[in-house]
């Protein structure tokens, strides 16, 4: 009973592919464009998702060590191991103003360049996500427009044959909904992915504010104590 199933799945996995074979040179122009599309877009969404995985420990890690250094130089010293987290910018663009300052203390100035740091970081994370945004929108309307193609064709066609029965336009019909089919296919994962993304990168852009508050703190503290 188990080998009905996989035959009929092969079987209209096999129709498709003759119907994709058979189909005009639109519809299988539109169908490559939703192929590189989608090819891009997965190749993204694994890419940022490993980026995002590593930032999202690393920087765990960081604000455990952060939390126990007696010293900030200290862990400048040592924030390599930390590199994949956007933390670590935050405290090296903080530190760098504090030593451009001298002797000096402008906690103001510090919290800029903090600033500045966490912005250039927010922008390296969502460096490619406007490509997932893009195939998301874009993605279903070029699906639509080679299944509204290939419907005119069909009945172009049907109406050279003369022949106006459902067996005659049918097959037609079904081969221009391929190409829908195709564009939800490249669409749907694109807009999960980037809806995902763009969560994560909210919650990096409010995990950098609160580090960097707690550091002005930090060195605030240390300021007063003299060291």
């Amino acid at each position: 009973m188990m080998i009905i199933p996989f035959l009929s799945s092969f079987f209209i996995g096999g129709e498709m592919v003759n119907m994709v074979l058979q189909s005009g040179i639109v519809a299988k122009t539109v169908l490559v464009i939703l192929l590189i599309a989608s090819v891009v877009s997965w190749s993204i969404i694994l890419s940022k998702w490993s980026s995002l995985r590593r930032a999202r420990v690393q920087s765990g890690r960081f604000l455990r060590a952060f939390r126990k250094a007696a010293r900030l130089q200290d862990l400048v010293t040592v924030s390599d191991q930390f590199k994949p987290s956007p933390l670590v910018p935050v405290l090296e663009g903080g530190m760098l103003e504090l030593r451009r300052q001298g002797s000096g203390f402008n906690i103001t100035g510090i919290q800029r360049a903090t600033q500045i740091a966490s912005s250039e970081e927010l922008t390296r994370l969502e460096r490619r996500l406007p490509w997932l945004a893009t195939t998301g929108a874009v993605a279903p309307f070029i699906g639509l427009f080679g299944t509204v193609w290939g419907i005119i064709d069909a009945f172009q066609g049907l109406g050279n044959a003369g022949a106006a029965t459902l067996r005659a336009v049918a097959p037609g019909i079904s081969e221009a909904l391929i190409t829908t089919a195709a564009g939800l296919f490249a669409a749907i994962p694109a807009v999960i992915a980037y809806n995902i993304f763009t969560h994560s990168m909210r919650e990096f852009g409010a995990r950098m504010d609160d580090f960097s508050m707690e550091m002005m703190n930090v060195l605030e503290r240390n300021q007063a104590e003299g060291r």
